[in-house]
């Protein structure tokens, strides 16, 4: 990290502003090549107005912003040219800098020097990337939650708890003779490791329905062929995404999307119709419905109001009755109280929206209690978890403490894992390309 890096941090489009920004220890340096003024000669934490010079002509009139370290998000001197918004002038300007010496930056690679700097732990940089791609408010007040530390507030406490065990653990073993700390047993460690273990379980229960309203509700659309599923699917997501015709067995494969209600965000599947067939294709589609009902947390079955239940639909009725679900009456212009009625034909879903927010009314994150917010960070709780778990069998085998610790340092590692204090390299690099330029 001891070379300059640049990018462009705002959409390459035309528009108002764009930013081009410059990290590292010759910062400064390089942007006083290309621009007019001594940046030597202003304060930290100034905006400063002035031209980019090419061969002696002004390529534009920018303000430029400067940052010096640590006091700064990569805690490197850093420096944000604000430009005219368009394409070319934005691309010349990164290219002068690149020409004087400057590295291109990779995704996310900003973040990672803040990171690596000891600004901000993993999880903070996570949230970051959680806050930019949000689909919710709820998603978005949990990355800000992050972004001020929460995940860090909730381990620790049980991070050092567990650590001062293994301490204590460590010193009886290697230090018998030393008889100024407390001498520990299988009966003293027992019920703190059956503490840690409904702690850490109930954080990672929070967790997976955090994750859940955030990411979105894994919803399936079922029901017979031909009862109007596609057409539902498509007026809920107010496009037509879903073929609709009027042959039965018409959708073959899942097709997926998002919408987002008040209350929830429902990741929504169409899935083919639920019938005994023939057709090779169509039974690999029922067979994908099969899969995805089984994988859902919530159903919308739709039965077509214009008949009776025939025996299948009672039946799969009987089968959704575990999960989250609604049953939707389509194609009919009846009032019938408790039913809830749409009409896919005129795109009305009125009523079943109204239905799934009031159903996911309880859908709410309290921010003020920290949590875990994405699949990283669940299964190194989940990997911890296990480990404890087999301290527990060890001590309950009646093993000695020093095997015992060897399980309590692994769930110790995972979880310090979690706020990236133990990463791997190689770990770091897969995160942080996910990052867009400029973050």
């Amino acid at each position: 990290m001891n070379d300059t890096i640049a990018a462009i941090a705002t959409p390459l489009a035309q528009g108002a502003i764009s930013i081009i920004k410059v990290s590292g220890e010759d910062a400064i340096y390089y942007v006083n090549k290309i621009f007019d003024r001594d940046l030597t000669q202003f304060d930290r934490n100034t905006i400063n107005y002035g031209n980019i010079i090419h061969n002696n002509e002004i390529i534009d009139e920018v303000m430029v912003s400067i940052f010096k370290g640590p006091h700064s998000f990569t805690r490197e001197d850093v420096v944000e040219i604000n430009t005219h918004g368009g394409v070319l002038v934005t691309q010349t300007v990164l290219t002068l800098l690149l020409a004087q010496g400057v590295r291109m930056a990779n995704p996310g690679e900003f973040t990672q020097r803040g990171y690596l700097n000891g600004r901000l732990d993993l999880t903070q940089a996570e949230a970051i990337h959680d806050l930019i791609e949000a689909n919710n408010n709820q998603g978005l007040k949990l990355a800000v939650s992050s972004l001020k530390g929460s995940v860090k507030r909730l381990l620790d406490p049980l991070i050092e708890d567990v650590l001062d065990t293994i301490a204590v653990i460590e010193v009886n073993i290697d230090y018998p003779e030393y008889d100024d700390v407390e001498i520990l047993s299988s009966e003293i460690v027992k019920p703190r490791l059956d503490k840690w273990l409904i702690e850490l379980q109930a954080i990672i229960d929070r967790a997976e329905r955090t994750k859940e309203i955030k990411d979105g509700v894994k919803t399936v659309i079922i029901g017979e062929p031909n009862v109007g599923k596609s057409s539902i699917f498509n007026a809920l997501i107010e496009q037509d995404k879903a073929i609709v015709t009027n042959i039965a067995g018409t959708t073959r494969d899942l097709v997926e999307d998002k919408i987002r209600l008040e209350n929830v965000t429902l990741a929504l599947v169409d899935t083919a119709g639920l019938r005994d067939t023939e057709d090779v294709i169509e039974q690999i589609g029922i067979e994908k419905t099969r899969a995805a009902l089984a994988e859902a947390d919530f159903v919308i079955m739709v039965l077509d109001a214009s008949r009776d239940m025939n025996a299948a639909e009672v039946e799969l009725q009987t089968l959704i009755q575990d999960k989250k679900h609604l049953i939707v009456h389509n194609k009919s212009d009846l009032n019938a109280e408790g039913l809830i009625q749409v009409s896919a034909l005129n795109n009305d879903v009125s009523q079943l929206e109204e239905a799934i927010n009031k159903l996911f009314s309880d859908n709410v994150i309290d921010v003020k209690v920290e949590t875990l917010n994405n699949e990283r960070q669940i299964g190194l709780a989940l990997k911890a978890l296990n480990h404890f778990n087999d301290a527990l069998n060890s001590i309950a085998l009646g093993m000695e403490l020093e095997l015992v610790a060897i399980d309590l340092g692994e769930g110790y590692m995972a979880m310090k894992e979690i706020l990236g204090e133990v990463s791997r390299d190689d770990l770091l690099d897969t995160l942080f390309s996910k990052f867009c330029l400029g973050k």
